[in-house]
């Protein structure tokens, strides 16, 4: 625990000095692409005491300079599977992205897809004795979270205080300041595999760049896709990747649980190409051109040309109609959309004030979704895209590069997390556990 807590802390001040200095790239290693984002900051010192823009805590604004994605290689799941391919693929999208930046950059911040994430609710609380609450007393009173015996190989991603209570006031951002007799908190821990997070971090290493930050996909998929009202009244972001679908809620602007299912886009991609008898990139491109999951009278009429290099001129003549090419793709988007639900009412979805879905990532796109999804998801269920940022590309606004953007977000104004405070060494926590989801009914 505490060597993790420390290697968190070498990033945090790395992440510092990296915006310092003014360039940090962003990195979505996912399973269809690799994506590079180089931001430049604008430190709050530069703006003028007069220009009525405060330095927000430290936080800066941030525009986007280079860009660059690649097809993904070795990753499956949202996991790295073979480190050379990868490897490659990271340092082809960085150089492209660092071409088009005019500037070399040193620092990444990468996002983590799979990793079978798993979500724990943290309670903990202290004795103020009528004092004003200091930076240690939050310390204190995050080390007196209990924390659970999360299993052998398994890291803390994120730990992040959800809710502070001062006396009987709840609800509070921020109790620094305010006076009182009891400090309680609430905590959110998200844990993953260890391993995958070594191998991305050995990944980047191997290309001569710095790890100053990680963060889960789903989380940063929540940040980029939800509008500030979903965030505070509760929803969930459902991030539909190649390899895996990751999924977040939210409320009260903080995430209170993650989890990922193991299936996505390339797994219809992998249907439609066992189904009609085609290589992957013509089902991809057939997936992209003509795909949908809702079938109208017409679509017996529209024929689609499979195309084919096999050199059997019969064979690549085919042509199949889009009412079957329907028929692959949903019952596979039907399954990704049932376990998400089920994810969903395990989490204890329904208890939430606000039942807002939000779809996003690359595999959103496929059209009739968003007349399909209701039907599984309940009927509060909208396809997001991500936020606009300052100098993105057009080609990186749509839903697939919501991670991305999430990630800048996250890179330019980061969450307090439990290594941001100086825990007292002998207040490692290392005890009981409450579920996510029970804390979760309990306190909201």
């Amino acid at each position: 625990m505490t060597a993790l807590y420390e290697s968190q802390r070498a990033m945090r001040a790395m992440r510092k000095a990296a915006m310092q200095r003014g360039v940090i790239a962003i990195l979505d290693v996912g399973t269809s692409k690799i994506a590079c984002l180089v931001l430049r900051f604008d430190g709050p010192e530069r703006f003028r005491d007069g220009d009525g823009v405060g330095s927000m805590a430290g936080q800066s604004s941030f525009r986007v300079i280079g860009a660059a994605t690649t097809r993904s290689r070795g990753v499956r799941f949202g996991e790295i599977e073979a480190m050379h391919e990868t490897e490659r693929g990271i340092r082809t999208a960085v150089q492209a992205a660092q071409k088009m930046a005019e500037v070399r950059v040193d620092h990444v911040i990468a996002c983590i897809g799979g990793g079978e994430p798993r979500s724990y609710g943290l309670a903990g609380a202290i004795d103020l004795d009528g004092q004003a609450v200091s930076e240690q007393d939050v310390a204190r009173v995050l080390a007196s979270c209990d924390v659970p015996d999360f299993g052998p190989g398994r890291e803390v991603l994120h730990a992040q205080p959800v809710n502070f209570a001062l006396d009987h006031r709840s609800g509070l951002r921020d109790p620094r300041g305010q006076i009182g007799n009891r400090l309680a908190c609430d905590m959110h821990l998200l844990t993953i595999d260890g391993t995958v997070i070594r191998n991305i971090l050995h990944c980047v290493k191997r290309c001569d760049l710095e790890l100053a930050g990680l963060a889960s996909s789903a989380y940063v998929s929540g940040v980029s896709s939800l509008v500030e009202d979903e965030q505070e009244l509760g929803a969930a972001c459902v991030d539909m990747g190649g390899g895996a679908t990751g999924l977040s809620i939210f409320i009260k602007k903080h995430m209170i649980y993650a989890d990922s299912v193991r299936l996505g886009g390339d797994h219809v991609t992998s249907d439609i190409s066992k189904g009609l008898q085609v290589p992957l990139a013509i089902a991809e491109r057939i997936k992209t051109v003509h795909g949908g999951v809702v079938a109208t009278s017409m679509d017996d009429r529209e024929m689609i040309e499979l195309g084919g290099e096999t050199g059997d001129w019969e064979h690549d003549r085919r042509t199949v109609s889009r009412a079957e090419l329907i028929g692959i793709m949903r019952p596979r988007v039907e399954e990704i959309l049932e376990e998400v639900r089920a994810r969903l009412d395990a989490a204890g979805f329904e208890y939430l004030p606000s039942q807002q879905i939000v779809l996003t990532g690359g595999a959103s796109q496929i059209p009739g979704l968003d007349g399909l999804a209701p039907k599984i998801l309940g009927q509060q269920v909208r396809i997001g895209r991500p936020l606009r940022v300052q100098g993105l590309p057009q080609a990186a606004s749509d839903s697939a590069f919501s991670s991305a953007v999430g990630l800048c977000l996250f890179a330019a104004h980061p969450q307090d997390e439990w290594w941001d405070f100086e825990i007292p060494t002998d207040r490692y926590p290392v005890r009981s556990l409450r579920r996510a989801v029970k804390w979760f009914k309990d306190n909201w």
